[in-house]
């Protein structure tokens, strides 16, 4: 006789494959459209094939949903502004990311990940204590993205888009702005891959903590499967693969970012 546990895991998987079948009713070759988030270390494009944390994370929970014969993959890199723009019309079925007020009426929130502290940093030797002190001075901001409501509605603290870290750091270095602002680890991780000094930044001031998450979009057909969608990535996150995937690509940074 199978055991409550035995027939509590057949359950799940049936579960899951019989919302998944929603897919090949109207599609005899459906595809699963997921989509991470264009930020080093997150998501990273390279000609040898995309990588990152939440990349592999993706992935891996992709990869337990094409075992179902039905259901192809296809994961793509893309920036804030372009995964927004999908998950409303439904061309994106998953990704992982920050809750955002546009995107509550369209997307369904699965499982959280660990909170990320979002800062402002400036040049070594700059240490910004409050928000008045940015008043009338100038700030990196990636586009697409939103880190702090107060920053902005702030008309006094300007802001210059960047399509990536990694161009928040040269405009520092060149002293085009005055600080960036984003979460502290691709930060680091920009400046890192751009080879600048370990005491290249000054004292962090934390503007918010946030919290990505795993999300779906109310269109997509996983919304059948969204209990089981948490299981399986709460499972995942439990084997310690984010740490894992921390040290596989922060290795250089992780004293940097953890002395913050």
């Amino acid at each position: 006789m199978p055991t409550k546990t035995a027939k509590l895991t057949l359950l799940i998987y049936y579960i899951l494959l019989t919302s998944l079948s929603a897919f090949s009713w109207s599609d005899p070759k459906p595809l699963l459209q997921v989509r991470t988030i264009a930020v080093s270390p997150y998501g990273i494009e390279s000609p040898e094939g995309n990588s990152g944390i939440y990349y592999e994370l993706a992935d891996a929970l992709a990869n337990t949903l094409s075992s179902h014969d039905n259901v192809k993959i296809n994961h793509q890199i893309y920036p804030y502004a372009r995964i927004i723009h999908e998950l409303k019309n439904g061309q994106t079925d998953l990704t992982i990311m920050f809750k955002y007020k546009e995107l509550e009426d369209y997307v369904s929130y699965i499982a959280p990940l660990p909170t990320l502290k979002n800062v402002i940093i400036g040049l070594k030797g700059t240490h910004i204590k409050d928000l008045l002190e940015l008043e009338g001075k100038t700030l990196a901001y990636l586009r697409g993205a939103k880190f702090s409501d107060a920053i902005d509605n702030n008309k006094k603290i300007l802001k210059i888009t960047t399509k990536d870290f990694r161009q928040g750091i040269n405009l520092l270095a060149a002293q085009r702005v005055d600080a960036i602002i984003g979460p502290l680890t691709p930060i680091i991780a920009a400046a890192q891959e751009l080879r600048e000094a370990d005491d290249f930044f000054g004292t962090p001031l934390i503007v918010s903590e946030r919290t990505p998450w795993l999300q779906v979009s109310n269109q997509s057909n996983l919304i059948h499967a969204s209990q089981i969608l948490k299981e399986q990535f709460t499972h995942l996150l439990s084997t310690n693969e984010l740490e894992r995937l921390r040290k596989k690509y922060l290795t250089h940074s992780r004293h940097l970012v953890e002395s913050r």
